[in-house]
């Protein structure tokens, strides 16, 4: 399991697959739907926010940009019948997007999260996914 915290001591520490796993709660210990503070983001598969969120709605709990990987892969990961979209897509923490991804959890029941920013030509696009431990591989 690696948990490296990089050079700069601000920066969130890094969480591999193991170290993600570990940070959120176990599959079924968590409501899946959230509790009453976070339930307002159902979202399984990726969908796109105005704006990134943070506190006090969610914290932070790290990164899954790897500090040693210099130019991190554009390779998607999927589940055979699953695409970028899907809602049982897997959470591929060495791939993009996850690669390039902040991890957030609801202080209340510990709910997990993925956020991403998609910087495109003409717009920028906020993306948050809800964590499903069952789906996270490296």
């Amino acid at each position: 399991m690696a948990l490296r915290v990089p050079p700069d001591t601000d920066a969130p520490p890094w969480l591999d697959a193991a170290a993600l796993r570990a940070a959120l709660p176990a599959a079924g210990e968590s409501p899946p739907a959230g509790c009453a503070h976070c339930q307002s983001l159902a979202c399984p598969g990726w969908e796109s926010l105005p704006a990134p969120l943070g506190p006090p709605l969610l914290q932070a709990l790290g990164t899954l940009c790897d500090p040693s990987d210099t130019e991190p892969t554009l390779t998607e990961r999927h589940a055979p019948g699953t695409h970028f979209w899907h809602p049982r897509a897997l959470v591929a923490t060495r791939y993009f997007p996850y690669n390039r991804c902040s991890v957030w959890c609801c202080p209340p029941c510990g709910r997990g999260f993925v956020q991403y920013t998609e910087a495109g030509g003409y717009y920028v696009d906020h993306r948050i996914r809800a964590i499903d431990p069952a789906l996270i591989v490296d």
